[in-house]
């Protein structure tokens, strides 16, 4: 039943009762449900003007009053000259959320419950976002319960739409505010504010006016503020004329399946859904993976993508077979095909230009002329999209787009978005002069039939282009990371004693229950130089039976960050710390992550202890988990440590207590090679910085040392003993890692590129078989080729995820790369969310405390790892990207000539990779001939052998081969990034 609590004076009055009567359907049967609303005249109006509401405002269950909200003195504009209040309806938070939110309009909300209710049912998004700015207080936003307040209660009348009958409640609730707050002033010097409805509604609008409500579209409304221009651009284009969409006859594009059609179709198993994903070398080309085929289902041409972008769940039909082809050989650059198209102008003469249909004309000429392995794949086109995945994206306005000339009237212009695998999109500005030369925020609102590009909104202005503060932002905002301050509610939850906050020295203190004190063992941190939020130290002791005590003490942050408190939620929804070249964007506030949780040196923290006693062969003869008390007695950088273990005159109990370590995870790690995990290989380099300004001086490529390898070991020794306990102890919600074992069609492209270029064979039949054979390509010449096909066969692999025990069968469970039968993250959970789950399960399992009931829930837990499944992902992303654009910005103005290797041959380009900057960079074959004019070419696409020019002047480059090239900067045309720049030197090395 829905309802609010009665008052005493309701109780009695039957006719502020109202009955709603409905059907429900259950398992073939009919069920008469009545819903009564109990109608109030207590509800407030939440005005600091209204003293009648503040003395009959009801009390909540503690017997307060809530604060009114709604100011006393509010805002007029230029247009609406009175103070006043603003009353939206549902389409104005569907389209606008973005003008609503922000801080210089929009102040003094009336949010009706009609609309709140309409909004959760159609958005949950932004829903949640509204829900936020009615809880921040700051914007003064007020949820007023029009359907309980009895003179504000509308009842739908018979052959009455939902649509229609909501319209209604708003314009009654207007009209009730206005004769309230006339009353509430009366007598009063104070002025009555005006009450606003804002609508997009034409309908809507009209009756109101008829009425005699105030009222005005958000365009109108938006005009008569001060920044009018900024803030109407940020309208949704969604809310545009929909006659001027009508009037386009022209539809370039199909028309997608209705839902239910799609629901009935991948249900017969006739069509397929899965998440598309465009080729970053082909703009043309897309992919999407489905279930029903190991291989992804390629999507050519623009018409067959049909309006889909990266990211979004599509639903695909299966081409005849006579249509498959193989994977694009050639670079198909958006840019380069739609540089002179109109943003104000749509080509209706055909979906592809003419250029584009010959560079596929000339593709499947050659796929299908025949191939290295012969077989073309399956192709498809897209008829619906299940999801779409639009988010805010960052990008740059195309100079070529906008007209100086236009002044502050408004121009469609293009916005080149900073990821490429996104199409251009178009935005309505009147502030195109001051935009250009800017990082900026849009939104897509739409992408209909009738238009080649989406349609979007501005959002707002992150800084100059290349600027320090603007691409950090803007790639944040690319991966979606959070990185606003934490708010009040979460640092409200943080120990009041501050960096005061010390481990009790009573050992009757309730902190010391269950806690062994380990005070005394020579523990001590390794990690990277400069780190501060220490998550892990180690220990090591001979023990008189001549076995080894072994101990992996970790954060304790469980300790300070509670179940479903607000710390654990903003810790939740991050999921992980996301590290950038020159700053740390943490998953819990910094007093927890550098200072209170880490394991820092000298100062008594608390822990999560692992101790094994093991052989002097790494045979573990025990494991215990424990709660502890510790003090590490150093915090080594991995080179120090090294030096340390290294200097045969340090001989103390600390430095052998590592050197013991090193020869245990030596031994460890070879048992784990000879079960078959896996050493792959990724670009690593080290951005150095000038100090006092954090700007790029050099790059350099990062040095693994045995320490690395000691703490490395040891970490996934203890995940994988955790793993093992959580899962005996919760086998149906345990947080695990799995690593899928990858098809082996995932390897049949490098597999014949290795045989084909350097008659090689690479084995996938297990992870041992990859090993092995990965072990084997070697080049005597060489010595960098073993560690390049180790980088490319990491990009053949499955990712590793997070998941719930329960959801899969035990043997899923494996971790292909290192080759365990089960796996967890407990290591770090200063920085990962992960791990703080499995602390949690963890301390249930030993029985140091009960498990919150939020983790007994397997669909609690699925959501957990949904979540940080993306979150860590994007963090990875973010993170490469935050080193290449300060790669760019050290190179800047600087040229060098480096060794390189091609990794990836096209018909009219190949890619180079650097190993002394860790980075790849394109050539294209029209760089190589005078004027950038496309020069002759002939490509053997089954020898992986490009040949450019003619007669003496003729160049081959084949796969793998080494080259020589000039680095230089370059600010990137499409993106606006400042990226290298390749220019092939000679083929061969220095």
């Amino acid at each position: 039943m829905t309802s609010l609590k009665r008052s005493s004076t309701d109780s009695t009055n039957r006719s502020n009762i109202s009955s709603k009567v409905f059907l429900r359907s259950s398992k073939g049967k009919c069920t008469k449900v009545v819903r009564e609303l109990y109608l109030r005249q207590d509800i407030p109006c939440s005005s600091q003007l209204c003293f009648p509401c503040s003395a009959d405002a009801p009390a909540d269950s503690n017997g307060r009053v809530r604060p009114f909200v709604l100011s006393a003195t509010p805002a007029a504009n230029n247009i609406f000259t009175k103070g006043h209040y603003i009353v939206p309806d549902t389409n104005i938070f569907l389209y606008c959320m973005d003008i609503i939110e922000h801080k210089s309009a929009f102040y003094d909300v009336v949010v009706l419950q009609t609309v709140l209710d309409e909004l959760r049912n159609r958005s949950l998004p932004l829903y949640n976002r509204l829900r936020s700015l009615v809880s921040s207080q700051e914007k003064r936003f007020y949820v007023f319960h029009n359907d309980f307040r009895l003179e504000t209660f509308v009842k739908r009348l018979e052959g009455e739409t939902i649509n229609d009958r909501n319209d209604r409640a708003v314009r009654r609730a207007c009209a009730w505010y206005k004769e309230h707050l006339m009353d509430a002033v009366s007598g009063t010097k104070s002025n009555c504010p005006e009450i606003i409805m804002v609508s997009d509604d034409k309908g809507n609008l009209a009756k109101a006016k008829k009425e005699g409500i105030e009222c005005a579209s958000i365009r109108d409304y938006v005009r008569g503020l001060k920044n009018a221009d900024e803030l109407l651009d940020m309208i949704s284009a969604a809310v545009e004329d929909a006659q001027a969409k009508a009037s386009k006859a022209e539809m370039l594009y199909p028309e997608y399946f209705t839902m239910s059609k799609m629901q009935t179709g991948v249900k017969a198993g006739t069509l397929h859904q899965g998440a598309f994903n465009v080729s970053p070398y082909n703009f043309l080309e897309g992919s999407v993976h489905v279930p029903a085929f190991d291989k992804a289902l390629l999507i050519l041409g623009r018409e067959n993508i049909n309006r889909s972008v990266s990211g979004d769940v599509v639903v695909v039909e299966i081409l005849p077979k006579e249509q498959w082809k193989q994977p694009s050989t050639k670079i198909v650059e958006e840019e380069s095909l739609t540089k002179n198209d109109n943003p104000d102008v749509d080509a209706p003469e055909a979906i592809e230009t003419e250029q584009e249909r010959k560079a596929l004309v000339e593709e499947v000429k050659k796929t299908l002329g025949g191939s290295a392995e012969g077989k073309p794949q399956p192709t498809a086109r897209v008829v619906g999209i299940a999801k779409r995945n639009w988010r805010y994206y960052v990008g740059h306005v195309d100079p070529s787009s906008a007209s100086a000339s236009r002044g502050r009237s408004q121009q469609t212009v293009f916005l080149i978005p900073m990821d490429k695998r996104i199409p251009k999109i178009r935005i309505r500005t009147r502030q195109a002069s001051e935009l250009l030369g800017k990082r900026i925020v849009v939104a897509i609102d739409s992408w209909d039939r009738t238009s080649r590009y989406p349609v979007g909104h501005f959002v707002r202005s992150l800084g100059e282009l290349e600027t320090k503060e603007a691409e950090t932002e803007a790639l944040l905002l690319e991966y979606d990371v959070h990185y606003r301050p934490f708010p009040k509610a979460v640092l409200d939850c943080l120990p009041k004693e501050g960096h005061d906050w010390k481990v009790p020295q009573d050992p009757n203190h309730p902190g010391w229950i269950g806690r062994k004190d380990y005070r005394g063992l020579l523990v001590c941190s390794i990690d990277p130089p400069g780190c501060q939020d220490i998550d892990d130290a180690l220990h090591a002791k001979l023990l008189p039976n001549g076995n080894y005590e072994v101990g992996v003490h970790i954060a304790d942050v469980t300790h300070f960050v509670k179940p479903n408190n607000p710390m654990d939620d903003e810790a939740t929804a991050r999921g992980t710390t996301v590290y950038l070249v020159d700053k740390r964007i943490d998953m819990l506030p910094m007093l927890l992550g550098t200072d209170l949780c880490s394991l820092k040196p000298y100062v008594e923290r608390y822990a999560f202890s692992t101790i094994w006693e093991m052989t002097p062969d790494a045979e573990i003869i025990s494991v215990d988990f424990t709660k502890s008390v510790i003090k590490s007695r150093e915090a080594f950088s991995y080179e120090h440590a090294q030096l340390r273990i290294d200097d045969e005159s340090q001989q103390d109990e600390l430095t052998n207590g590592m050197r013991a370590l090193l020869k245990l995870s030596k031994k460890l790690r070879q048992k784990r090679m000879d079960a078959g995990a896996l050493n792959l290989a990724s670009p690593e380099v080290k951005v150095e910085a000038e100090s006092e300004t954090s700007d790029p001086i050099d790059v350099k490529t990062k040095k693994l040392l045995e320490t690395n390898s000691l703490v490395e070991e040891f970490m996934l020794l203890a995940n994988t003993s955790v793993a093992s306990k959580i899962y005996e102890a919760f086998p149906q919600t345990a947080m695990l890692r799995r690593h899928g074992a990858p098809p082996a069609t995932n390897f049949e492209e490098l597999q014949t590129q290795l045989r084909v270029r350097k008659g090689l064979t690479l084995r996938v039949d297990s992870s041992k078989a990859v090993a092995d054979s990965l072990d084997e390509c070697v080049d005597i010449s060489e010595p960098f080729f073993n560690t390049l096909v180790r980088i490319l066969a990491t990009r053949c692999m499955l990712s590793a995820e997070y998941f719930c025990s329960g959801t899969q069968a035990y043997p899923e469970f494996k971790h292909y790369g290192l080759a365990s039968e089960i796996y967890t993250h407990f290591t770090s959970p200063i920085r990962r969310y992960a791990d703080v789950v499995a602390h949690r399960q963890l301390a249930a399992a030993i029985a140091y405390e009960q498990l919150d009931n939020s983790l007994h829930s397997k669909a609690k837990l699925e959501a957990i790892c949904k979540n940080i499944n993306v979150r860590h992902r994007n963090a990875q992303f973010a993170g490469r990207a935050s080193v290449e654009y300060y790669v760019g910005q050290a190179l800047k103005g600087r040229v060098t000539k480096e060794e390189g290797f091609i990794m990836k041959i096209f018909s009219n380009g190949f890619v180079v990779f650097v190993p002394r900057f860790g980075i790849e960079g394109m050539i294209r074959t029209r760089e190589l001939s005078q004027g950038g004019v496309e020069p002759e070419t002939e490509f053997d696409a089954e020898a992986y052998v490009l040949t450019i020019g003619e007669g003496s002047e003729k160049l081959s480059v084949g796969l793998f081969d080494k080259v020589v090239v000039e680095v230089t900067d370059d600010k990137e045309e499409k993106t606006g990034k400042r990226k290298i720049k390749l220019t092939l030197v000679k083929v061969g090395g220095k």
